[in-house]
């Protein structure tokens, strides 16, 4: 390559990279993982079809025309798919793969498959006939799923649709057609009982979180797009998704498999792998532990003990005599943040190791002494939450021939019992000071006693007086026992109330949540109190998340900051804003564009106790909205002549700038005018009945010839094409007219001619 072109190529990246920028701003569609060789060439070939000369130009495209992403994604995305393409290597699937992984699984054990790159949807029907094939009809309904996951939105939905023409089900064996296939017209259409067992969804392989428990991974032909940098991002999630003795299955032009370790051939030729278990296995309790050395399945004891130890409340690690560590429990993980990354590490290199006391010490002392030791109550921070308590037991771990083999580390939360503890402390410091203050009122009472003998006397004349006043407190018992009755119903009716208000409260928050709206409610200080399902699924954040938090500090997709003033003046003036319209970011990327309505919460006493919004997905309301307006200005300012008039006067209601220029009348006075006035050759009785049967439903269109009368032109030859929309309110009649004068010149000219 010249100097020149080298140059050349530098000031271009520039604009490539700032356009693969803006498709995924856009669009949500990440190309920095694809080979930027292979990436260019695609781009440049949808660039020459559509007459741009650089990356710039075509950035300007694309943002002008929404309608040019769809056909750059036809062109990027090469969806070549085909039912069963490479036969051989499907053969090798249906003869020796599948029958494998059918008998390593009970009769009702269910079967997960991934077709990833699905495009148009025939590789996931493709698996959907191998598996019917083998297990039955029946069988396949009960137990199988596919997932069936691309990045085109528009493939996904052909596929979701299985309609397809005699030329895309060539290769499908005629007795799988006639059984799996229903003949319409001109198409075929994929049984609708086993297309439910295909889920179809958009999915980034390289930013998305994979699917889980896969027994079978379908993935032909999509890697040798991908930078190798990508492809070693790729490969590990392709690795989690299978379960152990999962299989995966690539294309034919795929070899990056061959010199990977977590993957071992099953068919080279066919490029057919099997997973490679890691070195450590999770239980279905969700423990961590280094794996074994062989594939033998657990004993029953086992997996007894493994699901006590998963249901404890105690967080268990095991490190062995290396300073491995070897195991972590469930309560491990969520107490202890230990995560899959860390089993296999030095147990040194572990924070817990010196957080929140310094374990390696102790365990140094355990495995020398064989005592356990344990370590009570130790503060243990987890931000944001409270700090907590930790009592550690460190013992050893003891094999059946008597020797230790590991260290076993039990972490118990004890806040609880510390507080009590701490509780206990201070009551029994008070007890002992209550004691010494008894000891001395004993005296002073002994003191008094004598006092109140001789007060006894006092009290018996008392006596008298008090048996008087009791009759008079039985007068007021059976007034209070009337009272009380009065009390037990008012209670009643409270009761009564209290329901009713928990019932009416579990309406109106099931309201809320069925509104396809966003509802969300705010107090006096912009704090979250109320937030219905819509803004669930639309931001990703459940009700409990969001409670109570400032509206403006949330991390959603939607930019709240930009409603700072309008909150603050519906504080402030107690009425409702003007609606706002804002782009925003849904959970899953997607650019939406939302209205936003501020209204002020008003109690009896009317006065702003708070805000409501009311968030709406306009989007889809957007777009048509900028279609039809952009519709209405290609109308207006097109050449042809386009008239709409009253289907009852024929009168001109509104015409384009064409029929401006050619009839040489402005709107207002075309206005006073029927059509038929611009026809001298046309009788309005006439035009009325050739009209007629459009004007009834009887025929679809009107089209005929006639000469039109224009103000400078005079008379010239014109095709009227007449069209009426009853449906419409008001009803309106549609003429398109043609000037044929060219038309018949040129005729003419080729009749002299002969």
């Amino acid at each position: 390559m010249s100097g020149k072109d080298s140059g050349a190529k530098d000031s271009a990246e520039p604009e490539f990279e700032a356009l693969i920028r803006y498709i995924q701003e856009s669009r949500g569609l990440d190309f920095r993982g694809y080979k930027r060789t292979s990436l260019q060439r695609r781009i440049r070939r949808r660039m020459e079809e559509a007459g741009c000369e650089d990356f710039a130009v075509y950035h300007g495209l694309l943002e002008a025309d929404p309608q040019e992403f769809i056909h750059l994604l036809n062109t990027v995305l090469i969806n070549v798919t085909s039912f069963f393409r490479d036969t051989d290597s499907w053969d090798v699937l249906r003869k020796e793969v599948v029958p494998q992984i059918l008998a390593q699984r009970s009769d009702r054990d269910p079967i997960r498959i991934w077709s990833a790159g699905c495009a148009s949807g025939e590789e996931p029907y493709s698996l959907a006939m191998l598996l019917a094939e083998a297990l039955g009809k029946d069988a396949f309904i009960n137990r199988v799923k596919i997932y069936a996951t691309d990045l085109d939105d528009a493939a996904l939905n052909t596929a979701r649709h299985a309609i397809y023409s005699p030329r895309d089900v060539a290769n499908v064996p005629p007795p799988l057609l006639d059984r799996y296939f229903e003949r319409t017209n001109n198409h075929y259409v994929f049984q609708r009982e086993l297309r439910k067992c295909v889920i179809f969804g958009r999915h980034n392989l390289v930013t998305d979180a994979p699917i889980s428990r896969i027994d079978l991974l379908v993935c032909r032909n999509l890697l040798i797009y991908l930078e190798s940098e990508t492809q070693n991002i790729v490969l590990p999630r392709l690795h989690y998704a299978l379960t152990n003795d999962g299989v995966l299955f690539l294309g034919k032009a795929e070899t990056q498999l061959a010199r990977s370790k977590m993957f071992e051939p099953v068919n080279l030729k066919s490029r057919i792998f099997r997973k490679v278990p890691q070195e450590w296995r999770r239980s279905p309790g969700g423990s961590l532990t280094i794996a074994p050395d062989n594939n033998h399945r657990q004993s029953f004891q086992s997996r007894l003990m493994e699901g006590i130890v998963d249901s404890s409340a105690t967080a268990y690690l095991s490190v062995d005599g290396d300073g491995i560590l070897v195991f972590a429990n469930t309560m491990a993980r969520r107490l202890l943040d230990v995560g899959e990354i860390d089993i296999g590490r030095p147990f040194q290199d572990l924070s817990i190791s010196y957080r929140p006391a310094e374990l390696r010490s102790r365990i140094e002392e355990v495995r020398k002494t064989g005592r356990v030791v344990r370590i009570e109550h130790q503060e243990f921070a987890r931000p944001p939450g409270e700090p907590m308590r930790l009592s550690i037991e460190i013992s050893l771990l003891y094999g059946r021939d008597g020797k230790p083999f590991a260290t076993l580390l039990g972490f118990t939360d004890t806040s609880r019992h510390f507080q009590v503890q701490q509780e206990l402390e201070a009551a029994q410091e008070s007890l002992e000071t209550t004691i010494e203050e008894l000891q001395s009122s004993n005296e002073e009472l002994e003191t008094t006693n004598e006092e109140l003998q001789s007060t006894n006397e006092e009290l018996e004349t008392t006596n008298e007086e008090l048996q008087s006043t009791n009759e008079e407190l039985e007068t007021m018992n059976e007034e209070l026992r009337s009272a009380n009755e009065e009390l037990e119903v008012a209670n009643e009716e409270l009761r009564r109330q209290g329901e009713e208000s928990g019932e009416f409260r579990r309406y109106s928050e099931s309201i809320l949540r069925s509104m396809d709206v966003g509802i969300i409610v705010l107090d006096q200080d912009l704090r979250v109190r109320s937030w219905n399902r819509w803004g669930e699924n639309m931001w990703g954040l459940r009700a409990e998340e969001v409670q109570d938090e400032d509206f403006l500090d949330l991390d959603i997709g939607l930019p709240v900051q930009r409603l700072r003033a309008d909150l603050e003046n519906v504080l402030h003036s107690e009425s409702p804003q003007t609606p706002v319209m804002l782009n925003a970011v849904d959970r899953r990327g997607r650019a939406v564009t939302c209205r936003v309505r501020l209204s002020p919460l008003l109690y009896e006493a009317r006065e702003a106790r708070g805000i409501v919004l009311i968030i709406e997905d306009v989007t889809e309301q957007t777009r048509t909205e900028a279609l039809a307006g952009y519709l209405g200005r290609v109308i207006g300012e097109s050449l042809n002549e386009v008239y709409f008039l009253d289907p009852s006067s024929f009168h001109f209601l509104l015409v384009n700038r064409g029929a401006e220029t050619k009839l040489g009348y402005k709107l207002e006075h075309l206005k006073q005018l029927a059509v038929h006035d611009l026809m001298p050759e046309v009788p309005a009785e006439r035009f009325r009945a050739l009209v007629a049967p459009l004007l009834s439903g009887e025929k679809q269109e009107v089209v005929f010839e006639t000469v039109m009368q224009g103000s400078q032109r005079g008379p010239h030859p014109v095709e009227v094409c007449l069209q009426h929309f009853g449906g419409e309110q008001p009803p309106i009649l549609v003429a398109i007219v043609h000037d044929t004068t060219e038309r018949q010149h040129l005729g003419g000219e080729t009749a002299a001619a002969d």
